[in-house]
């Protein structure tokens, strides 16, 4: 890997890795724990569902389930074109056709700040790989809850397998380097300080981006403080009741 790609080669894979492959015109990236064997562990929304913004990103970003037609399923997976949740395929499904990259974790802040495109690296560091595939497995047997593309997405499944942190408020953006990069963006575009600071546009770009960056930053796991350390197993057991609560909600209506 150099310092503006992480792209790695499959054989240099070790299981509990966090892995992601960029997807619809690099877009967005799909993540997932490589567990070995060919095998990833992902959470996904199901193939050409919408993904919950509710705005005009459901029509072009895509669930990242494999890609397979159902009527020419993967020999490894089956078809899996239906599925949602956390899933386990080859890692060929898991690519569809793209490119194998690694994410990094324990980055020192210039580095992060250098990979100026989120979801690729992060300054929290990883626990054992040991860890990382209890995590993994459990949630693949016991689901990850509701998947939602600004708190709760592959790449905050992913990140949590690897660190067991989770965001303890609920009006706060998920640990997904990708959304917060997106919301520091719109930060940098909108923010009304700007048309003070510079007249000309490339005093305008340079502030925007310095901007973009700070944002970014702040955003980062391993920076935040409305972050906690949850075992899957409360994880799990608490997304169950918050699941059975909202059912009988529904039910009253």
């Amino acid at each position: 890997m150099g310092v503006l790609s992480n792209k790695i080669h499959g054989e240099d894979l070790k299981p509990g890795d966090h892995i992601y492959s960029w997807r619809q015109a690099y877009i967005y990236a799909h993540h997932g724990i490589y567990t070995g064997d060919g095998k990833v562990i992902h959470f996904t929304r199901g193939a050409g569902q919408e993904i919950g913004t509710g705005t005009f990103f459901d029509r072009i970003i895509f669930s990242s389930s494999p890609a397979h037609p159902s009527d020419n399923p993967c020999l490894q997976c089956g078809d899996y074109s239906r599925l949602d949740g956390v899933i386990i395929s080859c890692i060929d499904c898991f690519l569809a056709g793209g490119d194998l990259y690694l994410f990094e974790y324990g980055v020192s802040p210039a580095l992060f700040l250098v990979k100026a495109r989120g979801g690729t690296c992060t300054l929290a560091t990883s626990d054992p790989p040991e860890d990382v595939l209890h995590r993994a497995t459990f949630l693949l047997q016991n689901g990850f809850g509701v998947y939602h593309v600004f708190k709760k997405n592959c790449e905050d499944f992913a990140i949590y397998c690897k660190t067991g942190l989770l965001v303890n408020t609920s009006i706060s953006m998920g640990c997904s380097g990708q959304a917060a990069s997106l919301a520091a963006a719109v930060s940098a575009i909108v923010s009304s300080p700007l048309r003070y600071l510079t007249t000309s546009f490339s005093g305008l770009a340079a502030v925007g981006y310095g901007i973009y960056c700070v944002n970014r930053l702040v955003s980062d796991l391993g920076v935040r403080r409305d972050v906690e350390k949850v075992p899957v197993e409360s994880l799990v057991a608490n997304t169950s009741l918050d699941e059975s609560s909202g059912a009988t909600d529904i039910a009253k209506e």
